[in-house]
């Protein structure tokens, strides 16, 4: 898909949709409508025709709210789209990305090519730049379908979007213009993570995954080697190991390092992703029904690889290396136990009660390995790790573990930025008896309660005094149905939480 920016008069902007933002203001009890300059040109050409919308209560502004208009030749655009902001007093680049995804979305359904977007405001708190790069972002994210195995891959009036036009003050502004790019770069890798999950796992084996990571390596120029079982042994990743040993796949550990500043620069940051391409539950197996999902339990590893799409394409000045564990865990004569003891690459032991808590056992070894081999002095890891995050926090936020105030808070502010919200959760060492063994260093769970907050007390045993964080995205890697603004299945999330964060720890 073709993405511009073009300066050009309002009249004479030819596509088959152009989108046009509104919010609203408060005054008392009464909402007013916020045009824009384009806006308010649009509601001249159509003489006052927006301003009625608004007025009779057909359109009200809110987040995503949209209202078709016919231009019947006044405007060379064949019609108008205007697409709701919500309050402009609360406007953020979420309500742009999102507003402009339904938008896309509805203009591909109704057969549209070609389009123009004008939903930037001016007089707002946020810059023109990140307004524009949540436009593009918003484009892009709200157009992506996953039709690769049905006998056609177009939507279902037999077209889709071709070309899509930024209108902006001066499409040969450089900060716009790298606004746009930074968009462009944000939502492939989103998408492009969105299809990992979305892969079936007959074809996203844990060869594969490990393949399509080295694939984006060798694109980005990123060094990258991948571990096999005999490296794994030679370096007791006794989780890994053990949860791979019910599956005819070998595991792999997918390493891919980025260098952008020198050797010697203290700060390295390490993203850890679970990827278990699928979960049975081993011997402790999972009902059968929504068994079929447990294809997206690489969600993580698929949103640290997306990062490193972007880190590989905008080059910031930092270290990162990218650790990408993944296997099946399967039910086989060969499996691992309930009652088992690992040893994980760090020392520590692990007994074993429920092979369905798999993902912080091989999350142990990527997290040693990162201390030990990587010398990482910051670490991220991602994953679907556990139901009871879903329990306390549902689909709309990610759980946030983390032992750094400072760190937390930066990528609770990254997540803001693009659109994706953390809630930090405890993680006082109260919860430690809950999972204290008799038999090895710790118990592989806590039990049902407080159980997203046990597995991160696990996790922590194996980041030694490095910062980190834990990132569990099991409610929000995923959505159930379509939605005004999004495709049915994985959301990328985290993706680009992880490269915003990068790119800002490199800029400070």
């Amino acid at each position: 898909m073709k993405i511009t920016c073009i300066t050009q008069t309002v009249k004479d902007i030819a596509c088959d949709a152009l989108v046009v933002g509104v919010a609203y203001k408060k005054a008392g009890q009464q909402k007013k409508p916020v045009f824009s300059s384009v806006a308010q040109q649009v509601d001249s050409l159509l003489e006052g025709l927006l301003q009625e919308i608004y007025a009779d209560g057909e359109f009200k502004g809110e987040v995503g709210e949209l209202n078709t208009i016919h231009t019947f030749g006044k405007l060379a655009a064949k019609r108008v789209i205007v697409v709701g902001l919500g309050s402009v007093d609360k406007l953020h680049t979420r309500a742009i990305r999102r507003a402009v995804a339904t938008a896309a979305r509805h203009a591909q359904q109704t057969g549209a090519q070609t389009l123009a977007l004008a939903c930037t405001l001016e007089n707002s708190e946020i810059n023109k730049e990140e307004q524009v790069q949540a436009e593009t972002e918003g484009a892009l994210l709200g157009l992506y379908t996953f039709r690769k195995y049905q006998s056609s891959h177009l939507n279902g009036n037999g077209k889709h979007v071709q070309a899509v036009s930024l209108l902006v003050e001066d499409e040969r502004d450089p900060a716009v213009q790298a606004a746009m790019h930074k968009g462009i770069t944000m939502a492939e890798a989103t998408n492009f993570a969105r299809d990992l999950v979305n892969e079936p796992p007959n074809v996203l084996s844990p060869a594969e995954l490990a393949s399509r990571a080295v694939t984006v390596a060798k694109h980005f120029g990123l060094e990258y080697e991948v571990l096999e079982r005999e490296q794994m042994q030679e370096l007791g990743m006794g989780g890994l190991l053990a949860v791979s040993s019910g599956s005819a796949q070998p595991p792999k550990l997918a390493i891919l390092r980025y260098r952008g500043a020198p050797a010697e620069s203290k700060e390295h940051i390490a993203l850890v992703g679970k990827g278990i391409t699928f979960d049975t539950g081993g011997i402790s197996l999972k009902p059968a029904e929504r068994m079929h999902e447990m294809k997206g339990d690489m969600a993580g590893a698929a949103a640290v690889i997306g990062a490193m799409q972007v880190i590989g394409a905008l080059r910031p000045a930092i270290n990162v290396t990218a650790l990408i564990p993944t296997t099946e865990n399967m039910p086989d004569g060969s499996s691992y136990r309930p009652g088992d003891i690992l040893r994980i690459m760090n020392g520590k032991t692990i007994e074993i009660v429920n092979t369905d808590a798999e993902g912080r056992l091989i999350l142990a070894d990527a997290l040693s390995y990162a201390v030990i081999k990587e010398k990482a002095t910051t670490i991220i890891d991602v994953a679907t790790l556990t139901g009871g995050i879903v329990v306390a926090l549902g689909s709309a936020m990610s759980g946030l573990f983390c032992n750094d105030d400072e760190l937390s808070q930066k990528i609770i502010e990254a997540g803001q930025v693009e659109g994706e919200k953390f809630w930090r959760m405890p993680l006082d060492d109260d919860y430690l008896e809950q999972i204290r063994s008799e038999v090895a260093d710790i118990k592989q769970t806590g039990g049902r309660y407080a159980s997203s907050v046990t597995a991160a007390k696990i996790l922590e045993h194996f980041v030694d005094s490095a910062r980190w964080a834990h990132l569990d995205i099991a409610g929000t890697d995923f959505v159930d149905n379509k939605l005004p603004y999004q495709e049915k299945g994985a959301t990328g999330f985290a993706t680009r939480t992880l490269a915003a964060f990068v790119l800002r720890e490199a800029e400070q």
